[in-house]
């Protein structure tokens, strides 16, 4: 389950974690707010501007990890600015002592890959990696070299948000691509807009990332959120590592 860290004061965020959690979210991942979020569509990028007029960021969704670690794994998705502005030591540290199992960087710049990795893996943090579907076949061995916890290959090359079908044999194919260059397990997000597209997308991978529609509830009325929550992880049963952001 993908929940943009601020969106609500903390107590009611932590409400919504707890119902989420109950509602079948098997793993965490907690949005850090940023200002220009180029790969996440506008749910997500309004959650996050208002997120970032309530003030204190970092602070919160700190508070809204260590909740959300105490119910599942959790991981934090975030942008390289916020990472590079807050230091890369002190976040990653930040992060493990509230309980993150791993940061993912879904904007991670070529020659800041080994700094982080290093940084993340000594304070017991996984990096996830982002592989574009545009990567092509001699890219994908150095994009995935270093990453560890798992791959993260996107089911649409839209922003998230997308709501249009999905090219399944495409994913299939980019899916198959990964797996070759790599052990780690392979999740998808990004467009699976639906219960049923998500039990489409399923076969395929090792997780399914579902955001989104999670997102747009939260935003507007926070008890559908529950809901949406079960009725995806219905679809994708019995699937056992559910994540959730589209």
């Amino acid at each position: 389950m993908f929940v943009p860290a601020g969106l609500h004061p903390s107590t009611a965020e932590r409400r919504h974690l707890d119902q989420i959690a109950r509602a079948g979210a098997d793993l965490f991942e907690v949005g850090l707010a940023h200002h220009d979020a180029r790969l996440d569509g506008p749910v997500i990028q309004a959650a996050y501007h208002r997120a970032l007029r309530r003030g204190d960021v970092l602070d919160r969704t700190l508070r809204a990890v260590e909740h959300a670690a105490r119910l599942r794994p959790t991981v934090v998705m975030t942008y390289w600015e916020p990472v590079s502005r807050h230091g890369p030591e002190r976040l990653a540290r930040l992060f493990a002592e509230a309980g993150a199992v791993g940061v993912m960087v879904v904007d991670l710049p070529a020659h800041q890959v080994a700094r982080w990795y290093d940084v993340a893996r000594d304070v017991g943090l996984r990096t996830p990696r982002l592989v574009p579907r545009t990567a092509p076949d001699t890219g994908i061995p150095a994009a995935v070299a270093g990453a560890s916890g798992w791959l993260y290959a996107p089911a649409s090359t839209a922003p998230t948000g997308y709501r249009g079908p999905l090219d399944i044999p495409a994913l299939a194919a980019f899916t198959q691509r990964l797996r070759t260059a790599s052990p780690l397990p392979v999740v998808s997000g990004v467009g699976i807009s639906t219960p049923d597209l998500a039990a489409r997308v399923a076969p395929l991978v090792d997780a399914v990332v579902i955001g989104t529609p999670v997102v747009r509830g939260l935003a507007t009325d926070p008890g559908q959120a529950p809901a949406l929550t079960a009725a995806f992880a219905q679809a994708l049963n019995p699937h056992t590592f559910t994540e959730t952001r589209a």
